[in-house]
């Protein structure tokens, strides 16, 4: 019960006259005039009384506080519990009596100490609110006064914001600690979260206190209410980086036949135009129309369905690349383009098709990843699958592509091979289905793969196997081989020349010369047997002589060998088997081809037994030989029979050679080439021709029959 403000100063007055007749009448006495006693502690020693004998001491019933005191033995009691809130002080009187009756009055002033015993209190303990997905951030939630907490006590109040749904931390806030106003913090997504719960705490400590805290909670609640955001998405799409808020759609495409006209919406990948408000809740209407690319306005769309139709045919092989545009009813600064790619293409009259309905194929167990799948019963041949077309004259679509169904273990490529994709661990049979389409046309096929997992135990040895990396691994191998083969066959022709010291064009040219001394005949040598015929051959070639000077330009020694040759193959046509021979030095050749000296041919068929001509020498036949000529002139004799003229023919070419041999050795020293004729034939008197060149400053003279 609260005492009146007049009484309490009254009485604060009035106590240290009473103290004083106290101390005069010592018949009653207390320890203390004014105690304090802490709020809602009950009972409670409030003093301690002292009574003479004789004397009486009762607490003045007149006074409403006395109620909340008692006297027991020598003690002042508070029996009742008193709040600090409802009553601070508590004014007690005592009345003391002595023998004769007669009363003093005694007054005790007890303050009543607060106590931290009451909570915060909020004006709204549970409060909700919807919140536009649009909000702008740092917008006001909840108001200050709204969540303001109250304290009995009239503590200071410390906030503190809370959530209570996962992932939805930060969005709200208060300003501070001892404001509790709510505020948007970050912008808010509906695809994210749409409601989330706050938990606001008021406490009379901060958190940080060692005392006792009493804590009030207020609940809000938000619910996000989606907004017209996002402009319009075709279907279908892939988010990005798995983001809801964005979505991105693929290009349409689509077919029409060139010449005709079609009725009937046209089928595009990956499926019809479709588009649709992302802000689901709202849902807008969506309006569709082209806004770029219908060239002569070949196409038109439905602005409510989207379907796509032909108003005209296209009498060209073209690409259009349609613009449609989809926009929202209420809002047209909401909207989306798509491409539409439509391509002219020829009529296709016959639709692909597989050869079989079911393909048996088998795969051992243990395989890497992309191995082949082999023809059942047959695992050296791959499995192969070809959808065929009609369309073309060998059946063979190249616009056909493959894919496969039901099944992830195998895949597919362009030209119909199956490759498992992935390692097959245990046996088993996989059905899969096999998809062809032409991607010009857009029609399919399909047929149907039935591959048996074995184990690899269950193959004969003949049935043995080999991956392409065994395949590449060998040819490598191979390859390798084939590189040191050639290398070593190298070295082995370079050891060769230089062991032998000849030079590879020599060999080539002794080659020549064995080649023509032994591997002709000359048919007309034979036609000589008949006199007349010699005889006039004979006379014709001693008066054909002809001496030619003229200038020869430089070349080399292997060029003058064929002009020999040729002059060789200018003989009247009595056949001479004959053998060259030309060896011929590096250094001579090369102060031939610099002195480009003139060549002097003369007849090696004359009469003129003594020239004077150092290195020149005759030869004729041994009819024309004169008995006078002594030792200047050889004869060779023919006594070889005819059954032996292989033999002596072979004998000849030995000789030659040996001859070669011996004047290669002296040719540094006289400078000559020296070319023999020798004949093969034994119808007629063997001849040797000689023909010496010398290369001196003057010239070069050469001989001819």
């Amino acid at each position: 019960m609260a005492i009146p403000y007049w009484l309490l100063m009254s009485a604060l007055f009035l106590l240290p006259l009473l103290a004083q007749i106290s101390a005069q009448e010592p018949g009653c006495s207390v320890s203390n005039n004014n105690p304090s006693v802490p709020e809602n502690k009950c009972p409670y020693v409030v003093a301690t009384i002292h009574v003479q004998p004789g004397f009486t001491l009762t607490i003045d019933p007149n006074f409403p506080d006395g109620q909340f005191f008692t006297i027991e033995g020598s003690e002042l009691r508070l029996t009742k519990c008193v709040d600090y809130e409802e009553d601070p002080v508590l004014l007690l009187y005592l009345t003391c009596k002595d023998p004769a009756g007669q009363s003093d009055s005694l007054a005790i002033l007890v303050t009543i100490l607060n106590e931290n015993d009451n909570p915060p209190v909020f004006p709204q303990p549970n409060i909700t609110r919807d919140v536009p997905e649009d909000t702008e951030v740092d917008t006001v939630i909840v108001a200050r006064e709204e969540v303001t907490a109250t304290d009995a006590d009239l503590d200071t109040i410390y906030y503190e914001l809370t959530t209570t749904v996962q992932n939805t931390d930060g969005y709200f806030a208060i300003r501070g600690v001892n404001n509790p106003e709510i505020y948007l913090q970050t912008a808010l997504d509906y695809d994210k979260f749409h409601s989330t719960t706050l938990l606001l705490y008021a406490r009379d400590r901060p958190v940080t206190s060692p005392e006792a805290t009493n804590t009030a909670t207020a609940t809000i609640t938000i619910t996000i209410k989606q907004s017209d955001t996002r402009a319009p998405w075709f279907l279908p799409c892939t988010q990005l980086h798995h983001d809801t808020s964005v979505c991105i759609s693929s290009p349409y495409s689509g077919r029409v036949n060139i010449s005709e006209m079609s009725t009937d919406p046209l089928v595009l990948e990956p499926g019809p135009i479709y588009a649709v408000d992302p802000d689901y809740t709202i849902s807008d209407r969506i309006v569709y129309r082209i806004v770029g690319g219908n060239t002569n306005e070949v196409f038109s769309v439905d602005a409510d369905t989207g379907n796509l139709t032909m108003n005209k045919i296209v009498t060209s092989l073209d690409t259009f690349l349609l613009q449609v545009m989809a926009t929202q009813v209420s809002n047209i600064r909401k909207y989306s383009v798509a491409t539409v790619e439509i391509k002219v293409i020829n009529k296709s009259n016959f639709p692909p098709y597989f050869e079989k309905g079911v393909y048996n194929g088998m795969v051992f167990v243990g395989l890497p990843q992309r191995s082949f799948v082999y023809q059942a019963g047959d695992p050296s041949t791959p499995l192969v699958v070809t959808a065929m077309d009609e369309d073309f004259p060998d059946k063979v679509n190249p616009n056909m592509e493959y894919y496969l169904k039901n099944s992830t273990d195998f895949i597919i490529t362009r030209d119909g091979l199956i490759l498992t994709n992935k390692v097959m661990e245990s046996p088993g049979t996989v059905t899969i289905q096999a998809v062809g389409k032409d991607v010009l046309s857009l029609q399919e096929a399909s047929t149907i793969i039935v591959v048996e997992v074995i184990l690899a135990t269950a193959a004969t040895p003949s049935d043995k196997m080999y991956s392409a990396q065994d395949m590449a691994i060998l040819g490598g191998t191979l390859a390798a081989l084939l590189l040191i083969a050639l290398v070593f066959l190298g070295v082995l022709i370079w050891k060769s020349s230089r062991w032998y010291r000849k030079p590879f064009k020599y060999l080539v040219k002794k080659k020549l010369s064995k080649e023509i001394s032994g591997g002709h005949q000359n048919k007309y040598y034979q036609e000589d047997e008949q006199p007349d015929v010699s005889t006039k051959q004979h006379e014709t070639s001693e008066t054909s002589s002809v001496r030619a000077e003229s200038p020869v330009p430089e070349q080399p020694a292997f060029a003058s060998h064929f002009s020999s040759a040729e002059e060789t193959e200018s003989l009247p046509k009595s056949s001479i088997a004959s053998t060259v021979i030309f060896d011929q030095e590096e250094e001579e050749e090369e102060k031939e081809e610099e002195a480009g000296q003139e060549k002097e041919v003369k007849s090696i068929l004359k009469t003129d037994r003594h020239v004077a001509d150092d290195g020149y020498k005759a030869v004729w036949f041994k009819t024309d030989v004169d008995p006078d000529a002594g030792e200047r002139v050889e004869v060779i004799e023919d006594n070889a029979a005819d059954d032996d003229n292989d033999d002596d023919s072979d004998q000849d070419l030995q000789k030659n050679e040996e001859e070669e041999e011996e004047e290669e050795e002296g040719s540094d020293a006289d400078g000559h080439h020296r070319v023999s004729f020798s004949s093969e034939s034994l119808s007629l008197p063997a001849a040797e021709v000689t023909v010496n060149m010398s290369h001196t400053g003057a010239g070069t003279d050469v001989t001819e029959i």
